[in-house]
């Protein structure tokens, strides 16, 4: 009796550890579940995303954080209405780190392709993309895919890049493919810049963004069709990817989306070579110069230096003795009545235009008391400095006649050309207005603005 009680003690013990080596069998297998993904970010309170670091995607400067992806994933958590964790393993660990549960989601402006999508499930398309072919821009031998033929190009493994890249040479382009293991691709656009290599990759978005920071690369043609982004989790978080489908629907709508994507990318399709250029290099020779003075005045009033130092090349190159056909002058092109309101006596000495510049784009950037967010101000003050505070109010008018935000960059931009129109000028308080130039203005000051942050990193 007890010799039979003691086999069917064993064979409950075997069945038991047979059903624990099937469990974690099947766990390794199918990876951690991941039914419940929303609801565990939910009852955590958090969500873990899983980023790469580039100008692109995220990067941090003097301890503020900043990026498309990243101040799309911090809208995104607040959506949710939980808090924010980065994390960056590496652009090689990514999905690794996604399967093995250290993260939830991955936003680092992947394309969506067939085989990311073995690895992943991914949300809707958010933005359109497509493979462009990076050279210096004397590089005068390359002008068409055939032209790739016996050429080295570099990109980072585990891209669309390397896919599309092997697809070319399968239908007979004689490429050789080198792999730059955990190298950005803003890394591999420098080292075109510089003629350390001949060739690179890059998505459109990518390459416009970073032609701004090194203007002798040009985006010679493409490779690919085009190819949406989209964000990555893992496979059957089906609650999830449709939680971040609601959210690009709603941001699409609201307009969101479009004020993010214009923080980044603002004008990056209108580039002008021999202006970058130029500016890249009085960066250095001139800058130096009034440094000290621009940080002076723009602590002063609270604003970034090297937002002021933006607004000074647009108004003069850092020349001092700079004028124009209107008759103002100096750095900052200040005119004799902001020169008497601000209580300086000449226009020429550099540290009393800045000083008066400053001050005035103060007082009109306190006028604007009514606008919130502090960058959409900044861009109403700047337009009025350079049109006048009294047409912006009236394109603002023009915005409510149109049922568009008064209060939002994108609707006094259109509305600021439409002061060149007789039927709008007509019922204004200031008249007439050549509307499109602040446009222009602040968007050229924002761009120099970002290529200064960028070289500071």
């Amino acid at each position: 009796m007890n010799i039979i009680m003691s086999i069917r003690k064993h064979k409950e013990l075997l069945i038991i550890a047979l059903l624990t080596v099937f469990y974690i069998f099947f766990h390794i297998i199918t990876g951690p579940s991941s039914e419940g993904t929303l609801e565990d970010i939910k009852k955590k309170g958090k969500i873990t995303v899983i980023m790469t670091n580039n100008a692109n995607v995220y990067y941090s400067y003097r301890d503020e954080y900043m990026g498309f992806e990243y101040d799309l994933v911090k809208k995104f958590a607040e959506f949710l209405e939980v808090k924010l964790e980065v994390i960056t393993p590496g652009w090689d660990d990514m999905f690794q780190a996604l399967n093995s549960g250290k993260g939830d989601m991955i936003a680092a402006g992947l394309t969506i392709t067939k085989s990311r999508e073995k690895l992943a499930d991914f949300s809707e398309g958010y933005l359109e993309v497509q493979q462009q072919i990076i050279i210096h821009k004397r590089n005068n031998s390359i002008n068409e895919i055939k032209d790739l033929n016996g050429k080295r190009i570099h990109i980072r493994p585990q891209t669309s890049y390397e896919q599309r890249l092997m697809e070319l040479k399968k239908n007979g382009v004689d490429i050789d493919i080198v792999l730059h293991e955990n190298i950005p691709t803003e890394e591999l656009i420098r080292m075109v810049a510089e003629k350390e290599i001949e060739v690179t990759v890059a998505d459109s978005n990518i390459a416009k963004l970073n032609q701004r920071y090194y203007p002798d690369i040009e985006i010679a043609f493409p490779i690919s069709e085009p190819q949406q982004l989209g964000w990555a989790v893992k496979n059957n978080s089906d609650k999830l990817r449709k939680k971040i489908n609601e959210f690009f629907n709603k941001i699409e709508e609201n307009g969101t989306f479009s004020q993010i994507y214009e923080r980044y990318y603002r004008d990056v399709s209108i580039f002008d070579y021999v202006d970058i250029k130029r500016f890249h290099r009085r960066l250095k020779t001139r800058l130096p110069r009034y440094k000290d003075i621009i940080k002076k005045a723009a602590e002063k009033h609270g604003f970034d230096w090297r937002l002021i130092a933006a607004m000074v090349y647009q108004e003069s190159h850092f020349n001092p003795y700079a004028r124009s056909h209107t008759g103002v002058r100096g750095l900052m092109q200040v005119t004799q009545r902001t020169a008497r309101e601000m209580g300086i006596s000449n226009r020429m000495k550099p540290e009393q235009s800045v000083k008066a510049g400053v001050a005035y784009l103060a007082k009109i950037y306190n006028r604007f008391d009514d606008i919130k967010d502090p960058e959409t101000r900044i861009m109403f003050a700047l337009a009025s400095y350079n049109v006048g505070y009294g047409h912006v109010r009236d394109a603002q008018d023009i915005c409510k006649q149109k049922g568009w935000n008064p209060k939002k960059w994108s609707s006094l931009k259109r509305a600021l050309p439409l002061l060149r129109e007789r039927k709008y000028y007509k019922n204004t308080t200031y008249g007439y207005a050549r509307g499109t130039e602040p446009v222009r203005y602040v968007n050229r000051i924002m761009t120099y603005y970002d290529i200064i942050k960028q070289k500071a990193l």
